[in-house]
């Protein structure tokens, strides 16, 4: 049952194949004997996911439900769960429990009707591009469990891939759901800016982060996001806007479609193995009927540095409500207000987060804001203007998810500017506010040795805001001739 799509499932449900209640089990026993080798999940929720798949079934009985009716899934633990530990993958929050549910989690598991199979692992705070950073410890690659499975939404990553969850919730600040998508050989999507709510959902920065899907096909993601999508009025940021249908559009053509092709993302620097898969990629979706065209985005490779002060400051300013008192982890036995404050934090936080907020208290601090705050926002304006126009010339812009295939666990945490370096071709879309998507478009293998793995790249596909029914259209006519997205990683079968 874990290698049936959502579509698949649904159908399976309805015709009696075999109960919500018998399909939950299946994914319960699977997490049970295989989760110890990767270490996806924070928190299972076994005892919940099986009243939901009564209730699913109970539904289902009386002809009635939805697509996702009894369909197990899991969240990123960054959305809040009503009586459910709540922890963003740090020792802040260990013991919270979130008395409400966030705005995704209600409409997947009250109003959708999926079952919720548990809280997966993630980067502290979504802060990391390896999930080498949780206080729970690293999540594992199901292809190769010596390396990351990408970040922040590695343990969603890994769940799919390993067929613990039929498809997980993400968030993206910077490329938390398109490069662990790209690390696992799956399809993840970053919606636009404001179309799915951050009602519920723990911030780190505030005008970058945006909830998403990681599932194992571009159908499966229009499922999800089809309900996820939509205005929150508990959301201030939140576009009013109607929800296009993403999955009746799913098998439109792609005659006449402009794909751009970026000088920026195609340089000498690109790892030659993986421009090779990104290119024939390009080729098969200009057979399918698209051109192809060279772009400049002339600003984009200024989006690693902008981010990195804009998002710390951000970072900074969220994370001050953690500080023993109001939120969080409370250090014991201090002798005075301040103390506790430190003591707190400094034991609540890990390293990670730790330099994030120092970063970002400094480029906030009076005499630095205009020197490298009020810049990084100025850059970034202009990387949006480079997408603007670029959009007036073509449709979509492909290129390259991540520099390289999984790397080994340990080999980039002594070195964060090599570990921020992963976002290289993700950050610019949530600078700008953009929808984007990766799909996985091919293998390489991990090094030069004779018995180097072969490990999944993906192909990265960036659309002018609220396109996202375009974009998945694109990945799902990309999938239909190929057959990337079928594969399964050994063990894991």
């Amino acid at each position: 049952m874990h290698r049936l799509t959502i579509k698949e499932l649904s159908a399976g449900l309805r015709a009696k194949k075999f109960s919500a209640r018998e399909l939950t089990q299946h994914f319960l026993d699977r997490i049970a004997r295989l989760d110890s080798r990767l270490n996806a999940y924070i928190t299972v929720t076994a005892e919940q996911a099986l009243a939901q798949a009564q209730a699913a079934d109970a539904q289902l009985a009386r002809g009635a439900g939805g697509p996702l009716t009894g369909v197990p899934i899991a969240q990123k633990d960054i959305f809040c769960t009503r009586g459910v530990r709540t922890s963003c993958g740090s020792k802040m929050l260990d013991s919270f429990i979130a008395p409400y549910d966030a705005t995704v989690v209600r409409n997947l598991h009250q109003t959708a009707g999926a079952t919720l199979l548990g809280k997966t692992n993630m980067d502290e705070f979504a802060m990391g591009s390896s999930n080498e950073t949780s206080f729970y410890g690293p999540v594992k690659n199901p292809w190769d469990p010596s390396r990351v499975p990408g970040g922040s939404s590695g343990g969603s990553a890994a769940a799919v891939a390993a067929g613990l969850a039929a498809a997980a919730t993400g968030t993206d600040t910077g490329g938390s759901i398109r490069q662990p998508a790209a690390l696992t050989n799956l399809t993840g999507v970053k919606p636009t800016y404001g179309r799915v709510s951050r009602y519920g959902m723990i911030a780190f920065a505030s005008s970058l982060d945006q909830a998403g899907v990681l599932a194992r096909s571009a159908a499966d993601a229009a499922c999800l996001l089809q309900t996820m999508a939509g205005f929150d009025p508990l959301d201030s940021t939140s576009v009013e806007r109607p929800v296009e249908d993403y999955v009746a559009q799913l098998g439109a053509p792609l005659d006449g479609l402009r794909i751009g092709l970026p000088k920026e993302y195609f340089s000498a620097d690109l790892e030659p193995r993986l421009a090779q898969c990104v290119r024939q990629a390009v080729d098969e979706l200009e057979r399918l009927g698209a051109r192809l065209r060279e772009i400049n985005l002339p600003n984009v490779g200024l989006s690693v540095p902008a981010y990195y002060v804009v998002a710390p400051a951000e970072a900074s300013s969220n994370l001050s409500r953690y500080d023993g008192v109001r939120f969080g982890h409370r250090a014991e036995g201090a002798a005075s207000l301040e103390a506790l404050y430190k003591r707190s934090r400094g034991e609540g936080f890990g390293a990670e987060v730790q330099r994030r907020i120092m970063v970002g208290t400094y480029v906030l601090s009076h005499g630095y804001y205009d020197a490298y705050y009020l810049k990084a926002q100025r850059v970034r304006r202009l990387i949006s203007e480079d997408f603007r126009q670029a959009f007036t010339e073509v449709d979509v812009i492909a290129g390259p998810t991540a520099p390289g295939p999984a790397f080994a666990l340990g080999a980039k945490t002594s070195d964060p500017v090599a570990m921020y370096l992963n976002d290289l071709y993700t950050i610019a879309a949530n600078l700008a506010g953009l929808p984007a998507l990766s799909v996985g478009c091919g293998f390489i293998a991990a090094d030069d040795t004779p018995a180097a793995p072969a490990l999944p790249v993906g192909l990265h596909l960036i659309g002018d805001h609220f396109s996202e029914a375009r974009l998945l259209n694109v990945a799902h006519r990309y999938q239909q001739v190929t057959d990337w997205h079928t594969r399964r990683p050994a063990g894991f079968e």
